[in-house]
């Protein structure tokens, strides 16, 4: 049970290269009693995106523009305590690593192409709306008395 679950996709064929992750452990906060005291169940991951080989040139560029707040010397650091587990810890870690990096080298979406209301559209708008004005105009009280 010490192996990982194998490699994290970032986004196609390209995954995290185990060699290139840094693992650093320590001390979780927080309540769990005499356990909390003796264990380094807190996982720390850092990933050299800077220098990774393990990434297409376009794909680093974009991803170092986007994670640029994120990045100390072009690494870039992700933790994990949330479970008591430094294993599952070391599980989300990776897989919180792998999507944060997927999601920074994603292509730009495509530019919006600006298109005109349909005339119609437009006059049933304007139609409704009159409609309603005319509805409200016909509630106020000039003849109740």
């Amino acid at each position: 049970m010490d192996t990982m679950s194998g490699p994290y996709l970032i986004r196609g064929s390209v995954s995290l290269p185990e060699a290139e992750l840094i693992w650093r452990f320590s001390r979780s906060s927080g309540p769990g009693g005499q356990h909390v005291n003796t264990s380094d169940t807190q996982v720390e991951l850092r990933f050299d995106l800077a220098r990774t080989e393990a990434l297409p040139e376009v794909w680093k560029q974009r991803a170092l523009a986007k994670l640029a707040g994120r990045l100390v010397d072009g690494v870039v650091t992700v933790r994990a305590s949330e479970h008591r587990s430094q294993w599952r810890n070391r599980e989300t870690a990776a897989v919180r690593l792998a999507s944060l990096l997927a999601e920074a080298t994603a292509p730009p979406p495509k530019p919006r192409r600006a298109t005109r209301i349909p005339r119609g559209i437009n006059e049933r708008r304007l139609r409704e709306k009159k409609q309603r004005s005319d509805t409200k105009r016909g509630r106020q009280g000039r003849d109740w008395g």
